[in-house]
């Protein structure tokens, strides 16, 4: 793991739970103190109901909206003493009230499954044996496809040119080879994450990392797509009558891998093991058998048909044809992008199970392109090469069946890779605030649900506007996937330049060498391809680039207007600050929340969730504290080790007011709040509860897709639920 300090592995490249609540940088605690110190309320009233829901004594009874009692759903955190330590959300918590809202989360569960908690993050990681088929479908699929976009470009010169197949093949092995190598040193240098954004962007700079992101992003949205396209062609190849069905075929497998991938890492995993290995099974038999029929007649090539020339045979032809066979290369980066979703030794894991990838693709694409080159034959329309090379291979019996069957499931399930990596990319780049913060969230599944819907509708929308026909989605594929190698193998040099551990001039060197070769690629690609539709893809890098600026520059001024800040000198006079005095109004038991009418008889308590301490959290609380009302901050954790977190950090500001933490292990906000607050309701009927929600106000109507909405889903959660109030603290930031 050279090259890697304590400081980078604190620096959020690790995937967790609770991302979404990033920890106070030292200055903002001592910010926080100061502000504290200046919070001169007096004691603070008693509050009017116990906010542990009586966990230690006895429970309050069902509320009217509620058939259970409010406090099923809550339980202490186990081994915690007794005092203010906080409550554990069960999952009951985040169950919808509504007879609607339950019959959908059932469907829910049977379709995704139950929660996960999120201690249970460490399990969902992969062994080797299933990394291996969910990381590399992507990869060895392309071998379906492959040599046959090679050749469909070299057969543009006539059947004559087809000679070239075989040394550009030579030169994509050995491309194969050295990014292989390349992306084994990254790994180990990169244990938390080795993807191509964060190598270029920690070595290159900010805007080196967001254009390898936009590479990588255009290339996983491809791969669906070309995946997909691949797959329905080899199920039409074997079955023509299916043709007109297959753009609607193609989208139901995209939504098919998305209700897969939404069930989590293992349950996805599952899926692929046998296909993966079917599929690996079945062309290396495919080559055996073909090769021993090579060597009964003496390894002599068959002519292939003879092919008129529509193109003159030319450079810019031949580095077309190498472009083309180069998309066999796509998926190479998948392993060094999912380092964390090894088990450990994580980089270890991630690195042996590269080597494989990397040594079965060589095998598979070279006794490929050599067979076909043997067999004389040719692409053409209606039929793939490789369906065309299992029916001269299996003239008869059902393992030309096999084959078909074995490559159609690896093309469509070779779209897992981007479904894996695509949303783990978004991760990264919204912990640096490049993208919305809401790809930061982990489902009930511990599964980036919004990145991966977010891969599902935009390649469905590709898929369905070039037609499913994968030769029109080819020339799109190689510049983004390059563009990220190229980035990336170039930050690895200036990594080994930087730390200059030892051996580093020899990795250096090898990194080098992956460096030119991919950017030598590119540039055929982008130029040679560019009025094929490569231009599409030159076009939107700088475009997202920009996005994705404008994205950071949104979160940079919000940060900067949240901010703390430390107090004048002249803090407010205690008189003024404390307001008017608080207790209990004596009002009696047993009155509905409605029937009154004079404010004497209201007995309140004003509730604030905080989730991060900033300036919108500290004028929430300034506000309800002000109110000279009882008063209790509630925060939801995802873990217990960001709500311990939380509380100190409360103790550096002064812990001026109750708190009372809730670890939401499954992560969900809205559900364990809003019970949370009918189980005080429960507890204490004549109590009107104040909520009291922060609001960032934004001028810019697009600005709001990149947050949360909160308060709105906890506002329309509680609309039914008498004697609560929900009331908003706005802060405005102005751009």
């Amino acid at each position: 793991m050279a090259g890697r300090s304590a400081d980078d592995d604190r620096s959020g490249t690790v995937v967790t739970p609770s991302a979404e609540f990033p920890p106070l940088t030292p200055a903002e605690v001592d910010a926080l103190r100061r502000v504290g110190a200046h919070w001169r309320v007096g004691a603070p009233p008693a509050l009017p109901v116990d906010p542990t829901l009586d966990r230690y004594r006895n429970h309050p009874a069902p509320g009217r909206l509620s058939r259970l009692a409010p406090i099923a759903l809550f339980r202490p955190a186990p081994g915690a003493p007794a005092g203010r330590d906080g409550l554990v959300a069960a999952e009951r918590a985040d169950q919808p009230d509504s007879p609607l809202g339950r019959r959908l989360g059932r469907v829910r569960r049977v379709l995704l499954g139950p929660p996960l908690a999120s201690a249970a993050v460490l399990h969902e990681r992969m062994r080797k044996l299933v990394a291996l088929p969910v990381l590399s479908s992507d990869l060895l699929s392309s071998v379906a496809y492959g040599p046959e976009a090679l050749l469909t470009v070299l057969v543009l010169a006539g059947s004559g040119a087809l000679g070239l197949a075989l040394p550009l093949s030579a030169g994509l092995v050995l491309l194969m080879v050295a990014v292989g190598i390349s992306y084994r040193q990254t790994i180990p240098a990169y244990p938390h994450g080795a993807g191509s954004y964060l190598v270029a962007g920690d070595n290159l700079g900010v805007r080196a990392g967001l254009t390898a992101a936009a590479g990588l992003m255009l290339d996983y949205v491809l791969t669906v797509s070309v995946s997909i396209a691949a797959g329905v062609h080899a199920i039409t190849s074997a079955l023509p009558g299916l043709t007109p069905f297959a753009v609607p075929l193609g989208v139901l497998v995209i939504l098919l891998l998305l209700a897969g991938n939404l069930r989590g890492v293992r349950a996805a995993g599952n899926l692929f093991v046998l296909p993966t290995y079917a599929f690996v099974a079945a062309v290396l038999g495919l080559l055996v058998v073909g090769y021993l029929r090579a060597a009964g007649r003496g390894f002599a090539s068959v002519a292939p048909p003879v092919v008129p020339a529509t193109q003159g045979l030319g450079l810019l032809l031949v580095l077309r044809a190498f472009a083309s066979g180069a998309v066999s290369m796509t998926g190479i980066e998948a392993v060094s992008n999912a380092v964390p979703a090894f088990r450990t030794p994580e980089w270890r894991n991630a690195r042996t199970t590269l080597t494989w990838m990397v040594a079965m693709l060589v095998v598979l694409f070279a006794g490929l392109t050599l067979l076909i080159h043997l067999a004389g034959l040719v692409p053409r329309p209606g039929e793939t090469l490789l369906s065309q090379l299992a029916r001269v291979t299996f003239p008869t019996g059902p393992w030309y069946a096999v084959v078909q069957v074995t490559t159609a499931l690896i093309l469509l399930l070779a779209a897992n890779t981007a479904f894996n990596d695509f949303p783990r990319l978004l991760f990264f780049m919204a912990r640096a605030g490049h993208a919305p913060r809401r790809f930061l969230h982990l489902g009930d599944r511990l599964a980036f649900g919004n990145g991966l819907v977010a891969l599902a509708a935009t390649a469905v929308v590709v898929f369905v506007a070039f037609g499913g026909h994968t030769e029109k989605l080819i020339p799109l594929y190689a510049v983004g996937v390059f563009l990220a190698f190229t980035l990336s193998q170039s930050g690895m040099v200036v990594h080994w330049r930087r730390h200059r551990g030892g051996g580093w001039r020899r990795r250096a060197l090898v990194n080098g060498v992956g460096a030119v070769l991919s950017g030598l690629v590119l540039l055929t690609a982008a130029v040679a391809k560019f009025t094929e539709g490569a231009w599409v893809v030159v076009v939107a890098v700088p475009l997202l680039v920009l996005l994705f600026a404008r994205i950071h520059r949104h979160y940079r001024t919000l940060h900067a207007a949240l901010a703390l800040r430390p107090p004048p000198a002249d803090p407010v006079p205690p008189a003024a600050a404390r307001g008017p005095a608080a207790g209990p109004s004596g009002a009696p038991a047993g009155r509905s929340v409605e029937g009154e009418e004079v404010p004497q008889e209201l007995r309140h308590l004003v509730v604030v969730p905080v989730v991060r301490l900033n300036r919108a959290s500290m004028r929430a609380l300034a506000y309800a504290v002000s109110l000279g009302r009882p008063t209790l901050a509630v925060h939801l954790a995802p873990e217990d080790a960001e709500a311990d977190r939380f509380r100190e950090q409360w103790r550096a500001w002064g812990d001026h007011v109750r708190l009372e933490t809730i670890v939401s292990p499954y992560r969900a906000v809205v559900g364990p709040l809003a019970h949370y607050l009918e189980a005080l309701h429960a507890a204490a009927p004549d109590l009107v509860l104040t909520v009291v929600v922060p609001e960032v106000v934004l001028r810019r109507p697009w600005h709001r897709l990149l947050h949360s909405r909160t308060g709105q889903r906890l506002r329309r959660a509680l609309r039914a639920l008498p004697g609560v109030v929900v009331t908003t603290v706005p802060v405005h930031v102005l751009e």
